[in-house]
């Protein structure tokens, strides 16, 4: 009996414990439902949409429009502006330091050639000359005391050696090498000086597609009136009359723009009237003393070198011949003989002298004038003052180009003036360089 009824009193709570948890699952299952509330998620209008729905909104029966978003466009905004603009700057100083890396290959490549072409000069004369002095010694030795084979040997060496002479003084005078030695080094002179304007434009920034355009050109106009091969392209080393040399497009200066008939009397960007008067004295100057005298000398050298081209060729082929004929006659060795120093005298005058050298450095002088009287003149004419150059940074750049000081390019001026209105001609040239 006991135990039947520890039975039940274990069971009993066991029997409660489980209708406790049915009932709190019952509780847990059995949830009400809320009612469903029916709503729809609107669609978000386009952009153009929703500009028109702003734009129509109605506040107490009245139309309030938004005219900002009216007009506005989403193609070309400031941003939008700044954003081409940067790219474009970015491209043009991509495209300049293609162009730097060009003008610095330019700068190595006519510095090298320069050296070569010297070393062309040197070699050329001492080979020439030992050419021809050795050739008037075996014609010397063969008219003492050569007879039979000896004296055939003699004057066939000394025949040889003078025609040689003849040949290589012939190709030396066409190419000058002298004076292409002076045409790179001023090529190598003009690019290391384009080098920096582009490597300053680049450090100031702002650059555009006409800078690049406007470098390019440069460029080109070196590259053709100092050019390398000496095939085709070789600059005549006899032309007809002197001609300065010009190493700048054509663009770059002549670019004539309308006058203005109403001038300010007031400084404007650096200029005055006085500014304008003192530049054209200064211009007269360098045409009436710099520029003439260039010419004057440049056609005397030329003359020169002509003169000095015929005579060292023609001298050791008239050498060759008396050497052939010597032992029929005193005079033939005396003829090889003189004409081969003469020969050698002619040369080494005119190529060790650097005769073509000199001729193209006076040709460089007067284009550097040509370029200065014409980059002044240029200035001169653009009417609108605002487009010039400073008229300040303009006159100390013209007389550090001259190689004085600003007192010492006024003082010339006034010379000028006081002998233009007196009718003789300045005793004083503009520049003090060369």
């Amino acid at each position: 009996m006991a135990s039947s009824l520890q039975v039940s009193a274990l069971l009993l709570p066991s029997s409660s414990s489980s209708c406790c948890c049915s009932r709190k699952i019952d509780a847990a299952i059995h949830v009400p439902k809320l009612p469903k509330a029916p709503f729809s998620v609107p669609k978000i209008p386009t952009s153009r949409k929703l500009i028109d729905e702003l734009n129509n909104i109605r506040v107490d029966g009245f139309t309030n429009t938004i005219p900002v978003l009216q007009n506005i466009n989403f193609t070309t905004t400031p941003f939008v502006d700044d954003v081409k603009a940067q790219n474009s700057t970015a491209f043009a100083n991509t495209q300049l330091y293609s162009l730097l890396e060009a003008v610095a290959d330019r700068v190595e490549m006519h510095a090298n050639i320069g050296k070569q072409r010297d070393n062309w000069n040197t070699l050329l004369l001492n080979s020439i000359n030992m050419m021809t002095l050795t050739a008037a010694t075996l014609a010397g030795v063969a008219a003492i005391g050569g007879v039979g084979m000896p004296l055939l040997a003699l004057k066939l060496s000394s025949t040889l050696l003078y025609s040689a002479a003849t040949g290589m003084l012939l190709v030396m005078n066409k190419i000058q090498p002298s004076q292409l030695a002076e045409e790179q080094s001023k090529a190598t002179r003009l690019f290391k000086q384009l080098r920096s304007q582009i490597e300053t434009m680049l450090a100031l920034g702002a650059t555009t597609e006409e800078d690049v355009k406007d470098m390019m050109e440069r460029v080109l106009a070196i590259d053709r009136a100092y050019p390398l091969p000496l095939l085709g392209s070789m600059l005549d080393k006899f032309p007809e009359k002197f001609e300065p040399a010009s190493w700048w497009p054509s663009n770059q200066i002549l670019q004539k723009k309308t006058k203005s008939h109403e001038r300010k009397q007031r400084e404007n960007n650096g200029w005055s009237e006085e500014l304008e008067v003192e530049m054209r004295d200064i211009v007269e100057v360098v045409k009436r003393k710099d520029s003439r005298d260039y010419e004057r000398l440049g056609n005397l050298v030329l003359k020169i070198n002509k003169i000095l081209s015929l005579s060292g060729p023609l001298l050791t082929g008239i050498a060759a011949v008396g050497s052939a004929c010597v032992g029929n006659g005193s005079w033939a060795a005396i003829v090889a003989m003189a004409a081969g120093a003469l020969a050698t005298t002619a040369n080494a005058l005119q190529h060790g002298g650097q005769v073509g050298m000199v001729f193209e450095m006076y040709r460089n002088n007067g284009g550097f004038f040509r370029l200065l009287q014409e980059t002044i003149e240029a200035t001169l004419e653009k009417g609108d003052l605002e487009k010039r150059e400073n008229g300040e940074l303009f006159e100390m750049k013209v007389a550090l180009q001259l190689g004085r000081s600003l007192s010492q390019l006024r003082e010339l001026a006034r010379k000028s003036a006081s002998h233009r209105l007196d009718g003789t001609a300045i005793d004083e040239f503009a520049s003090k360089l060369f």
